[in-house]
C-alpha cells in the first residue's frame, strides 16, 4: 500500500505517477515485492489520456470505466471492475477514524502519520 497526500481542492489524479512509482505488490511466494502491478482498476476520474499513457508505457493493463462524454471504445471487463469495491470499502473503513475524516492535524506530515497508524490498526 502506498500513500500520497494531495491538496484538498485538487483531484488525486495529479499524484497518480507518485503512487505508481512508490507502491509495491507483495508476491504470493517468497521474494522481493514487485514494483509494477499487473493491472490497475480505477474509477472514471482516472480515464484521462495522461494516466492511460503512463500505464501503457509501463506495461500495466488498464480497467477504467470511460466517461459518458468520451467517444473511445474498446474492451472493458465488468467482472474485474466490480472488484474495485474492495478499495472503496477500505477507504470507508479509514473514514471511520474521525481524526482522518475531519483532518484534525494541521501539518501534512502529522496527517500522513495518522493515515499510516490507521492502516496499521486496520491490518491488525
Amino acid at each position: 500500500m502506498s500513500l500520497c497526500l494531495t491538496p484538498g481542492q485538487r483531484h488525486e489524479a495529479i499524484a497518480f505517477e507518485t503512487l505508481i512509482s512508490t507502491g509495491a505488490v507483495k508476491r504470493k511466494g517468497r521474494g522481493r515485492p514487485r514494483l509494477r502491478p499487473h493491472r490497475i482498476v480505477g474509477d472514471k476520474g482516472y480515464c484521462g489520456l495522461p494516466v492511460r499513457r503512463l500505464l501503457r508505457r509501463r506495461g500495466i493493463r488498464i480497467t477504467i470505466a470511460k466517461r459518458s462524454n468520451m467517444c473511445r471504445t474498446g474492451p472493458f471487463d465488468k467482472e474485474i471492475y466490480r472488484q474495485r469495491n474492495v478499495v472503496e470499502r477500505t477507504i470507508n473503513r479509514f473514514k471511520q477514524f474521525r481524526r482522518l475524516a475531519t483532518r484534525y492535524e494541521k501539518r501534512a506530515t502529522n496527517y500522513r502519520s495518522m493515515w499510516i497508524v490507521a492502516a496499521i490498526l486496520l491490518a491488525l
